[in-house]
């Protein structure tokens, strides 16, 4: 890690909390609203990028799910935006602006930009994209965490849904990790593909989801929940497979936290999954989280006979059948 001196990094966070005073987010409301900080950037985001979810406002204002659930009821009650169910996944709802809406993102933008050129006027020469830069670049180090001391953490974002080309990323992980064990050859790829192909139509049905771990527009890792094909309220936890240089980050865990939860708000009687006799560390981890090992055979599906495993997760609390 670079050397830093102790008199720049206190300059530094001098400057910072002075930005911090001078754009006035200590006062109550700022921006020349009566709006608090986090529903002034919540404007201006839902503005900037209408049809927003409120999943994408958590990320990028970097606050906790029900902080940006009460803040969006606020937002509505007050009639500065307005929610509409997304036409591509019925689940989700977009964020969008309403006319009294727009006028306060005008507003904020007015005084925002007063505010910068005022500065800048005050700035000579070509310093002022020296400040711009730097700013710019000053934030995106801020937005890679570090562990104690360490270098930058490259940081993995888990997506839901579709993601374009992840029938051929998903079944490609699970052909090299799994084809040791099956056979190498196209049969096990096949079928992994052609199953996937038939699940992804229907991924927008409620019952059904997928979350997904992406880097530069590759899945990396990955797990669905197909609530329509076992019936009786029965969940089938499908492709749930990480790239070796995942494993260990706790990613999977992640994943199958995700699908478990979606499946308890479903209220799915139980989860069935089934996998391959041998891969101990999923098994570890299903087990962790309430799946028990009821059946154990050998199959050939595959093109070679292997032993499979099937688990059963019932849902939590949910009562023995009769």
């Amino acid at each position: 890690m670079t050397h830093v001196s102790p008199d720049l990094v206190n300059d530094i966070r001098a400057a910072s909390r002075r930005l911090v005073r001078e754009f006035g987010f200590l006062d109550k409301t700022i921006a020349g609203t009566d709006l608090s900080g986090s529903g002034v950037h919540a404007i201006l985001e839902i503005g900037l990028n209408p049809g927003l979810t409120a999943k994408d406002l958590v990320a990028r204002l970097k606050l906790e799910k029900s902080t940006i659930s009460r803040l969006l009821k606020s937002l509505e009650a007050r009639g500065e935006i307005e929610q509409a169910r997304s036409a591509s996944d019925g689940r989700a709802f977009g964020l969008n602006l309403t006319q009294a809406g727009q006028q306060t993102f005008a507003a904020i933008n007015r005084f925002a930009d007063g505010q910068v050129r005022g500065a800048l006027s005050r700035i000579r020469d070509s310093n002022a994209e020296t400040v711009a830069s730097a700013l710019e670049a000053y934030a995106d180090a801020l937005a890679v965490p570090l562990a104690d001391g360490a270098a930058p953490v490259h940081q993995y974002e888990i997506v839901e849904g579709y993601q374009t080309g992840m029938i051929g990323d998903v079944a490609a992980m699970h052909a090299r990790t799994h084809g040791p064990i099956v056979g190498m050859g196209p049969t096990f790829e096949s079928v992994v593909s052609n199953a996937m192909a038939e699940f992804m139509p229907r991924i927008g049905n409620p019952a059904n989801n997928s979350w997904s771990v992406v880097e530069n527009g590759e899945v990396i890792g990955s797990i669905s929940i197909d609530g329509e094909d076992l019936g009786n309220n029965i969940a089938h936890l499908r492709w749930f497979i990480l790239s070796e240089r995942l494993r260990g980050k706790g990613l999977g865990k992640e994943l199958l936290v995700r699908a478990l939860d979606h499946c308890d708000r479903q209220g799915f009687d139980e989860i069935h999954l089934w996998t391959l006799k041998g891969l101990d560390a999923a098994r570890s981890l299903y087990e962790k989280h309430g799946f028990e090992l009821t059946d154990e055979y050998v199959g050939d599906q595959w093109g070679k006979a292997v032993t499979e495993q099937k688990f059963i997760r019932k849902r939590p609390g949910s009562r023995p059948a009769a």
